[in-house]
């Protein structure tokens, strides 16, 4: 086990271990966790940027690691009312005018605190926006915390984000994570070894010129059910697609989240959310890529401006001084 600060391809970034998992966090672009690794079993999780691909991590670093999106995926033309008040946003996709993909992914955190216990290592880092935080308060208008606690255990990965309210108003909360698992993720394992299955319940149709949810909820298709039966090849041809989160059985037991399974091997790997992401995005850039992107999302794409109950489209405000957390896991079994 060790905690260790580093220089990692020209940031300061953070190395720990314990239980066989590695990592490196990089708290100056948004806490992102670039590597998860499993050196012993031969195991790569996360899409970790190369030396070369360092420009393309600076420009879309949603594509590498484990970047927290608020608010995650698109907000159709960039804006949306909430008590009154309107919020804009930069529109980052002038062809479809959206936004896409929240303010926060690339923004400075500080390492907050490290710890090394009997049998895990901690890492927790911080992100504090106010009036003098422009380059979020401009977009959002609220005082807020943002705390990440990245555990690491022979249980593997415990991931625990926690948001605080600060203003003296009520604070639109939607949170995901744009999480590219590697494809495959087994040394010496081919794609064509790889199957995913998902937590998958209902699929949002979406608009084919903007991807934004129509607002009405579809059965999945053939292949689409294939998620919560033996598993869909993640790359090859292009996926992208909404889908509500609701359990399936693994092992006998309900379970939320996505299981990467190597059928060579055997080896699985988990990402489990808890029930708080109540919906998914599934995207492979394209399909022609070694990872595929699982993205669990606390409200569904566009949630403010769907004409929709809350408890359909997961959209929810905390009150100020309230704290919210959600906990997510990654392991290999």
């Amino acid at each position: 086990m060790y905690v260790k600060q580093i220089d990692w391809q020209g940031y300061a970034a953070i190395a720990f271990a314990a239980g066989g998992y590695e990592a490196i966090l990089v708290p100056g672009m948004g806490a992102n966790l670039v590597k998860l690794a499993m050196p012993g079993k031969g195991v790569t999780i996360l899409h970790t940027p190369q030396p070369d691909e360092m420009e393309t991590f600076r420009g879309r670093p949603q594509i590498f690691g484990l970047p927290l999106l608020f608010p995650p995926n698109r907000i159709e033309d960039g804006t949306y009312v909430y008590n009154g008040r309107r919020y804009r946003y930069p529109i980052t996709n002038p062809q479809q005018n959206n936004y896409l993909h929240g303010i926060i992914k690339s923004q400075p955190f500080e390492v907050a605190g490290q710890r090394i216990g009997e049998d895990f290592v901690e890492v927790e880092a911080v992100y504090r926006s106010n009036a003098q935080n422009d380059a979020i308060f401009r977009d959002f208008p609220h005082e807020f915390e943002c705390r990440m606690l990245f555990r690491l255990s022979s249980a593997g990965l415990e991931h625990r984000v926690t948001f605080t309210n600060l203003s003296k108003e009520e604070m639109p909360l939607g949170v995901g994570y744009h999480t590219p698992l590697m494809v495959p993720f087994v040394d010496g394992s081919s794609a064509d070894d790889c199957l995913l299955q998902l937590s998958a319940g209902k699929r949002w149709e979406l608009s084919e010129d903007r991807l934004l949810p129509t607002g009405r909820l579809l059965e999945l298709n053939d292949e689409e059910q294939c998620l919560r039966g033996k598993g869909l090849k993640p790359v090859g041809k292009p996926i992208e697609c909404a889908l509500t989160n609701e359990p399936i059985e693994i092992d006998g037991q309900p379970y939320r989240g996505a299981v990467l399974t190597d059928t060579v091997t055997g080896l699985r790997l988990f990402y489990e959310v808890d029930d708080n992401f109540r919906h998914w995005t599934l995207w492979n850039n394209g399909g022609e890529v070694n990872w595929v992107c699982p993205e669990p999302q606390t409200w569904a794409t566009n949630a403010p401006n769907l004409n929709l109950p809350a408890d359909v489209t997961g959209f929810q405000a905390i009150a100020p001084g309230v704290a919210w957390s959600a906990v997510s896991r990654i392991y290999v079994k």
